[in-house]
């Protein structure tokens, strides 16, 4: 592609050209100016950070540079497709599996997704794969999801060690936990690893998929992902979030429902230097003529050990302490609409001076910011939209997705920094709107188009903001009518066949 034609596109500084005028005129001698680089034609992965609109300049861009993409793949054995004849590398295969994360119904297709790269390809004047998209599922597979998922925490990671201090809560970074469940398709795989309901009767359900997650309340970055069945011992949200500790930082805060609120909890994640923020469980019963008075409604409270769980080693239950010093106060959630008018949170912040009671309350309350981002990840990116037929292909959907999704959130942060607000105002589904809409001309575009388109996305980007609407009310229910269509009470196969309809021949 020329770019000499245009005025505007003058204002690029290409070396080679200013070379060229300079020898004419006989002024070659001084030391040469360095111009922009331009990028190496065909796919990298600096396509992938272009599609999110990294570009060198921008906040928060060197997060994940192309070598510590390349880097990843490098170490896991999977720099596949570097024959001549091949046409689907990690760069283009990874590039296509995230522009399905970005796209909803026919659109998020394979076939679709196939297309995108061809057009890719010809803008790069490259050899194009075949538009069958068996190839391109086959190169998917191939795509490790341990890389996937080093990718997904390596974006987090970087965005949370550089959050400006005005995005923290009182100088501490915080995060949130909540859980979730997602169906997989109907396979024979896929149920036994994710069984249906047990009160679904087989061939009538779906394989159901539990996970425990973790967001950053500054950045609303996934910092934390397990998943597992839905039922059986260990497989609750508790259990899952229990096996990434590992993702949480000594002195940061975890705001969590009631689900979360246990003695042993609590003292696990206390031993670690992490401080909780909890709704009460319900089976717990708070005095607040007892313990220390901290002010209105506000005390400290010693809790004793319970016995030993069936979980939790002997070893471990003994070197927990016998007793815990936590902070009960009642918060009222005045708002109409509500399942609960009054609180009662429970928190290691024990500090009243530092940490008064109105701060703290206002603190759970942005626990619903979970919320949100699981609706981001679910409903806007589609994660109730799995496919795979395999476990390995959903676990890799799922990565990819959360991929996305953190890559999204560092356009937002970088947004965010530019246009000095903070990313939770911000509306995800415009991101993605935005990045979506660009993302194959953000891949191919010269470095100064890119800088520009740029510049002009993160405005748009911006220019999305969620409404300000504190205590809004609105009824659960939907104006929409639903399809009348009768539900299906026997396996498939068998309401087939009493239509008088043999199955369909092999292939």
């Amino acid at each position: 592609m020329s770019y000499h034609n245009t005025p505007r596109r003058r204002q690029c500084k290409n070396s080679e050209r200013g070379q060229s005028k300079s020898s004419e005129r006989g002024q070659s001698k001084g030391p040469k100016r360095k111009g922009p680089k331009r990028p190496k034609r065909g796919p990298n992965f600096e396509a992938v950070r272009r599609a999110f609109l990294q570009a060198e300049g921008v906040p928060f861009a060197g997060i994940l540079p192309a070598e510590q993409i390349h880097r990843a793949f490098a170490e896991a054995d999977a720099l596949f497709g570097q024959e001549d004849d091949d046409r689907y590398t990690p760069e283009l295969t990874l590039w296509g599996f995230l522009s399905q994360a970005l796209h909803t119904g026919v659109a998020r297709s394979c076939n679709a997704a196939v297309e995108r790269i061809r057009s890719l390809c010809a803008t790069w004047e490259i050899a194009a794969p075949s538009p069958d998209s068996g190839a391109y599922c086959r190169a998917r597979a191939k795509l490790p999801e341990a890389v996937l998922q080093r990718l997904t925490y390596h974006v987090a990671d970087g965005l949370e060690s550089r959050v400006p201090k005005k995005w923290l809560w009182r100088g501490r970074h915080v995060k949130i936990v909540d859980g979730s469940t997602v169906m997989t398709p109907d396979t024979e795989h896929n149920q036994k690893v994710w069984p249906q309901a047990a009160t679904q009767q087989p061939g009538l359900g779906f394989p159901i998929l539990r996970f425990a997650a973790i967001f950053s309340l500054a950045t609303g970055a996934l910092c934390g992902f397990a998943e597992g069945p839905y039922q059986g011992k260990e497989t609750g949200e508790t259990a899952l979030l229990r096996t990434l500790f590992e993702r949480l930082q000594r002195g940061e805060i975890l705001l969590g429902d009631s689900c979360f609120c246990s003695y042993f909890m609590i003292a696990l994640l206390q031993e670690r230097g992490i401080d909780v923020v909890f709704h009460q469980h319900q089976r717990r019963t708070t005095d607040f003529e007892t313990g220390q008075r901290l002010g209105d409604e506000d005390h400290l409270a010693v809790w004793s050990k319970p016995e030993c769980p069936e979980w939790l080693d002997q070893a471990t239950y003994e070197r927990l302490p016998d007793q815990l010093h936590v902070r009960e106060l009642r918060v009222t959630i005045a708002i109409p609409g509500c399942r609960a008018d009054e609180v009662i949170v429970v928190t290691t912040l024990k500090n009243a001076k530092r940490y008064p009671k109105k701060a703290v309350g206002d603190l759970y309350r942005e626990r619903w910011h979970a919320e949100l981002d699981l609706r981001a990840g679910k409903v806007t990116l589609g994660l109730e939209d799995l496919r795979g037929q395999c476990p390995e292909m959903v676990r890799k959907e799922l990565w990819a997705h959360w991929l996305a999704y953190n890559l999204i959130r560092q356009s937002m942060a970088a947004a965010a920094v530019t246009h000095e607000c903070t990313p939770r105002t911000i509306s995800f589904a415009g991101a993605v709107q935005t990045i979506a809409g660009v993302m194959s001309q953000a891949t191919t575009a010269e470095p100064c188009v890119l800088n520009r388109l740029v510049v002009q996305k993160q405005a748009s980007i911006a220019h999305h903001r969620v409404g300000d609407r504190p205590n809004r009310a609105e009824p659960r229910a939907i104006k929409r009518r639903p399809k009348s269509h009768k539900l299906l009470t026997k396996p498939r196969d068998v309401a087939r066949a009493e239509l008088g309809v043999s199955a369909r021949p092999a292939a």
